[in-house]
């Protein structure tokens, strides 16, 4: 095997990289990972530098991929390592640069190691590549390796070859069936269903009109709109805007159907919109930005448009993002996400080893505490998480 690393996506050809995409994830997509660096939302000015490792076969056939990222910070990682961070630099020891495995600015679980479905033993070629990456992170004196968002199936080779495993907790929609919107809500509680019915009521009272549109749907000046309430949006919450204009205008066209936008209308006038990706399976939530203050029209456009669109077009799981407690009562229930991490420093890696295992139990009482919260009318559960510690 020959294993390589790239400083941007540029020098692969599309269809190569995507031959190793699944289920159309849109994050994973060249077009995607590669317009995040044409337009400057990674690179020296945001603190991720693009370190993407390849492996082919003798014969020059790409066997296995994965996006990785040399960061200068742990901005827009959405798995929070500022305190060890802090714990580093009070030791007056260097934790950046550090090495990511993940999509910039995107927290959704998808596979971190790209393997081409039909080789004789991709197992080989996904601890090729683990290997190779723990061999450059050394030469290269980095702090750690952060696989982030990764499918439970990648957890084990991980853990085996030294990674510490972390749980986290998000809030995602299983479809089960449902016929229509309103078959949803029969699923739920009275009081869970009217709560809905009323915040629906209220957005329709308002005179405000939704449109979804797709990528390709979308107008130059709805772009330009959409792009303000994003920027209004981080600006108010004292972050940073990392996605430009022109990279939202470029995926719009090159990834289409992809891109999901629900569209708020008040007397013809844009006043909100929420961003959302699909693959062949999956709806993710990612951004959502409103000039104005009108009632309820945040959790139409983020989660019920969503939950229409998912119903309506057969997709089986809806992720609408990071956090938000407030999602469980709107049919979003505790769901456990993953994390690896390689520490170099061995007395860091106990003591990090050391707070997963306290921390791990205490997010699965967190996630089952708010399950006792469900919405629906019948028993639902949890996946169990993953067991942190060392291998």
């Amino acid at each position: 095997m020959r294993l390589e690393q790239l400083d941007s996506l540029s020098t692969l050809p599309a269809a190569e990289w995507n031959a190793l995409v699944p289920d159309r994830n849109p994050f994973l997509s060249h077009e995607f990972l590669s317009a995040l660096e044409r337009h400057g939302c990674v690179g020296d000015q945001t603190g991720w530098l693009p370190w993407h490792v390849v492996c082919r076969d003798p014969q020059g056939r790409l066997l296995g991929a994965a996006p990785l990222y040399l960061k200068f910070n742990s901005y827009g990682e959405f798995v929070f390592d500022w305190g060890w961070a802090e714990a580093y630099r009070r030791q007056k020891l260097p934790y950046y640069p550090k090495l990511v495995g993940a999509i910039p600015y995107t927290p959704a679980t998808s596979p971190r190691l790209l393997l081409a479905p039909d080789q004789p033993d991709p197992r080989q070629t996904a601890a090729a590549i683990i290997e190779y990456v723990l061999e450059i992170s050394r030469q290269h004196r980095l702090s750690s390796i952060h696989w982030l968002f990764p499918t439970t199936a990648e957890l084990e080779p991980l853990r085996t070859r030294g990674f510490l495993l972390r749980t986290g907790c998000q809030f995602h929609w299983r479809n089960r069936g449902y016929r229509d919107f309103q078959d949803f809500l029969s699923a739920l509680t009275a009081k869970r269903r009217k709560n809905i019915q009323r915040e629906r009521r209220l957005v329709r009272e308002a005179g405000l009109e939704l449109r979804t549109l797709s990528g390709r749907e979308i107008s130059e000046a709805q772009w330009v709109a959409v792009h303000h309430f994003y920027r209004d949006t981080f600006q108010r919450l004292g972050g940073v805007p990392s996605l430009t204009l022109p990279f939202f205008q470029e995926i719009g066209a090159t990834l289409g159907d992809r891109i999901v936008l629900a569209l708020a209308f008040a007397q013809q006038r844009e006043v909100a919109a929420a961003i959302s990706f699909r693959s062949a399976t999956h709806l993710y939530g990612r951004h959502w930005g409103c000039h104005g203050d009108y009632d309820s029209l945040h959790f139409e456009a983020c989660y019920y448009q969503g939950l229409e669109y998912c119903i309506q077009n057969d997709l089986q799981c809806f992720e609408p993002g990071a956090q938000g407690e407030h999602k469980v009562a709107r049919g979003f229930l505790p769901s456990f996400t993953h994390s690896a991490h390689w520490i170099a420093h061995p007395g860091f890696r106990q003591a990090i080893a050391d707070f997963l295992e306290r921390e791990t139990p205490a997010v699965d009482d967190y996630a089952h505490q708010l399950l006792r919260h469900s919405p629906y009318r019948d028993e639902v559960t949890l996946h169990a998480p993953a067991v942190a510690g060392p291998p």
